[in-house]
């Protein structure tokens, strides 16, 4: 659920990045943060550990333009791609507006994609938003790698009937910027209906 500030005359949408551990959530949000103007970002917080990029989450605050005379805010996030990290993926998903799910390419990655997809699945269920009505877009990442998934294999599995789906490899930034220009056109589109 959007923020919308009636004082300041700005909406603040949240955008998660969530998918399994080292799939690239982290690099695309480095990668969509370096190819903004400074004026259009804040700054970006990193948490480290030993075994993956991000603790908890990243987060910018990213502002295109207007709507409807109101300043646009996008919050940008990504869960903690490790599964014993369950609870805080469902804390950094509360509250959404759009989900860009990261997979890893890798076929070895397959189970692990499926998992994680399912984990969102059942987090947006629990936290009272509709998975088939909700802002989702499927980026394949890591297309540059060797033995990948085929395109559609998570969407067939899942029946994602039309879901905006978007090859990747985010270490370039090939696919980065179209897959949150599409994500946030989805989240303001749904917020002006």
């Amino acid at each position: 659920m959007p923020y919308i500030g009636f004082h300041n005359k700005e909406v603040s949408f949240k955008i998660v990045y969530y998918g399994p551990g080292m799939s690239g959530k982290t690099t695309n949000l480095v990668h969509i943060h370096k190819n903004l103007r400074p004026d259009r970002k804040g700054e970006m917080v990193m948490l480290d550990t030993d075994e993956e990029r991000t603790l908890f989450f990243d987060f910018f605050p990213l502002e295109l333009g207007q709507v409807e005379g109101f300043s646009v805010r996008f919050n940008m996030y990504t869960v903690p791609g490790q599964s014993y990290y369950e609870a805080s993926r469902k804390l950094v998903l509360d509250s959404a507006d759009g989900v860009v799910f990261v997979a890893d390419s890798r076929a070895e990655r397959l189970q692990e994609n499926l998992d994680a997809y399912k984990q969102l699945l059942e987090q947006l269920e629990s936290l009272g938003m509709d998975p088939h009505s909700f802002p989702v877009v499927l980026q394949y990442n890591k297309r540059d790698c060797g033995n990948l998934i085929p395109v559609g294999t998570l969407e067939s599995k899942f029946n994602l009937n039309g879901i905006p789906v978007f090859e990747s490899v985010a270490q370039t930034g090939k696919g980065v910027m179209e897959t949150v220009r599409k994500v946030t056109q989805m989240v303001v589109t749904k917020f002006e209906i």
